[in-house]
């Protein structure tokens, strides 16, 4: 896949911006705080995922605007399909593909697929389940529509669920019990299923992570995924039946693939409490290198990669060893300094300042 220009109207620091991309490598350079990782935001929103950055709608649209505008040319597949979304500070984001408004975001899977790699990407060996759950996610939602309508069906039945734990309270009447019932039968449903494609995505993703990690330290170390879900010792109706008093107590749903984890383990040990900052990093970095390998693998479509001042981050070695590491698809990589590692430099050049893009004299 490929972005061969990107286009953006009032979207964060940019008023307009329009960038053309090569094909293998383009490096955009600019002080920090003036554009750079907005452009990279830009690329990655239009698979549906949302903001790498966790930011609302209202924070993308530029300070005093009430909607900005995402526009590319993706080739896929020697095709070329024209990817546009608008992104309402106040109201429900739209997005079209040639034309034609998708039904949901997340259906932007089935034309667009990025990885990006950032220095917050730490998160993942030492942060909190949610992090390791999105990035789960991340790969099952490009690579399996069911698994995608079944995700959003899953969510929509949770906030119902939830709803109306918190209308019961501690004393819920007959007619809350039976809809309770209902509810239940409906999540679990959907809530085996997410279990099982991660379940399989952990598996499938261990040994390229642990091939990446291995070529990123320099030594052979053993890593290890697995799904942790406490429920899966049962069925998850019988554990939303176990937790249904201390669900009605709390007024939230405690059991289910929203709270399960993915455990990241370094020689046998738990990497989120004996992991150095340095392992942990190359943890990270590895599993994103198996994201991308098994995205490409299942959907048959090389994601771009969106390596976000990446290098910054790492000491000479471990950089040397992630250029060896990446894999032969679109790069588009951001630099405060221009200064990257051999192998990287960009084939094309974009300065940034300001919120305004042009071609960097070199």
């Amino acid at each position: 896949m490929i972005v061969a220009w990107l286009s953006i109207e009032n979207f964060r620091n940019h008023r307009a911006t329009k960038l053309s991309f090569d094909a293998q490598r383009t490096l955009i350079v600019g002080p920090n705080g003036h554009g750079k990782t907005n452009l990279l935001e830009a690329i990655a929103l239009l698979d549906g995922s949302g903001s790498f950055r966790g930011a609302s709608a209202e924070t993308l649209v530029r300070s005093g605007c009430e909607r900005a505008f995402v526009r590319a040319e993706i080739q896929r597949n020697r095709r070329a399909h024209l990817v546009e979304m608008e992104i309402a500070a106040g109201g429900r984001s739209r997005a079209q593909v040639n034309g034609q408004r998708v039904r949901s975001l997340r259906d932007l899977a089935e034309v667009v697929s990025t990885v990006v790699f950032c220095p917050a990407d730490l998160s993942i060996a030492a942060g909190g389940p949610s992090v390791r759950r999105e990035l789960l996610d991340s790969v099952l939602t490009v690579t399996d529509r069911e698994y995608r309508a079944t995700r959003l069906d899953f969510e929509r039945i949770l906030r119902q669920r939830n709803n109306l734990l918190k209308q019961a309270g501690h004393r819920p009447d007959a007619e809350a019990m039976t809809a309770l019932d209902v509810w239940d039968a409906q999540l679990a449903t959907a809530g085996e299923v997410i279990a099982r494609r991660r379940e399989a995505l952990c598996s499938a993703l261990s040994a390229p992570a642990g091939a990446a990690y291995d070529q990123l330290a320099g030594s052979a170390v053993e890593l290890r995924l697995s799904y942790a879900a406490e429920w899966r010792h049962h069925t998850l109706a019988e554990a939303l039946a176990q937790a249904r008093r201390d669900d009605l107590r709390r007024g939230t749903t405690t059991v289910g693939p929203h709270r399960d984890d993915m455990t990241v383990c370094l020689d046998g040990l738990p990497a989120r409490t004996h992991a150095s900052q340095g392992e942990q990093r190359s943890i990270a970095l590895a599993l994103r290198l198996a994201q991308h390998r098994c995205t490409a693998q299942i959907s048959k479509v090389e994601p771009v990669v969106l390596l976000d001042d990446v290098f910054s981050e790492l000491d000479e070695d471990r950089a040397r060893r992630l250029v060896g590491c990446l894999p032969a698809a679109q790069i588009v990589v951001t630099s405060a300094t221009g200064h990257v590692p051999s192998g990287i430099e960009g084939h094309s050049h974009v300065h940034v300042r300001d919120g305004e893009a042009a071609p960097a004299k070199r």
